[in-house]
């Protein structure tokens, strides 16, 4: 890792090396509060020492976990305890490793199949995807004749049409994130037609019966409440689920019944 191995101490330009980056990014995450050097030389030259390493450590970790600058600021900022903070962060990448190990085993069984000549199944392409998680949830709240209704429908599509659906939910999640670490109101233009893209996948996902205002309003509230559904928000940047919901309340009180 250069001198600061031995110093516990390193320069900006080994610290960048250390970490994969370059001293221009350094140099921007301290111009923003973010990592400022723990001392900077006579020469005007920055240094960095352990706990700047780690701090690095949790910015790139955040970063790849898609959080915007802002956003990391304002995780940093509020902790208080490095050792609790690295323990959420792992559960969190913990959590990632699982969802990537499952999509691995879902893609090595189509390639599989693919070489060997074999008939795919969509059950087994689409295993990661398993809307029957929230079986208990949708009875509960809409009844069991919902459920099944939309357990007929998802049945019924093409592996094509599961793919598509689930791909514009992504989409969705993934512009409520970028209009979020851009710092966008939900009654904001931008906000409004990404709610829009939302509520016409909610339909879809109904098999086209419109949700009432009541009704998409709760759903907002119920991603905010569950962080089993809140995650595919806010894995886009800590906060974006409450800007989904104050979205689909604004959206629901102006445009529905």
């Amino acid at each position: 890792m250069g001198a600061g191995s031995n110093t516990g101490e390193w320069s900006i330009q080994e610290l960048a090396r250390a970490a994969g980056t370059t001293s221009r990014t350094l140099r921007h995450y301290g111009q923003l509060g973010l990592l400022p050097p723990s001392r900077i030389g006579s020469n005007g030259y920055r240094y960095y020492d352990e706990r700047s390493l780690v701090r690095l450590q949790r910015i790139l970790l955040l970063r790849e976990l898609g959080v915007g600058l802002p956003v990391i600021g304002e995780i940093l900022a509020g902790e208080r305890d490095t050792a609790t903070a690295l323990r959420a962060q792992l559960d969190l990448l913990h959590g990632e490793q699982d969802r990537i190990r499952r999509r691995i085993e879902s893609v090595r069984t189509t390639l599989g199949k693919l070489e060997r000549g074999e008939r795919l199944v969509a059950a087994e392409v689409f295993e990661e995807f398993d809307h029957t998680q929230y079986k208990d949830e949708v009875t509960e709240r809409w009844g069991a004749q919902a459920y099944e209704r939309g357990d007929r429908w998802w049945k019924a599509l093409t592996p094509e049409q599961k793919q598509r659906f689930q791909q514009d939910q992504l989409d969705i999640a993934a512009d409520y994130g970028r209009a979020w670490q851009a710092g966008l109101a939900p009654d904001s233009a931008e906000v409004l037609e990404i709610t829009r893209r939302h509520y016409e996948w909610v339909t879809a996902g109904w098999q086209n019966r419109r949700p009432c205002a009541k009704e998409f309003a709760g759903l907002g509230e119920m991603y905010v409440a569950d962080e089993r559904f809140g995650v595919n928000y806010d894995r886009h940047g800590k906060g974006t689920v409450e800007l989904v919901r104050d979205a689909m309340k604004y959206y629901a009180d102006t445009y529905l019944e």
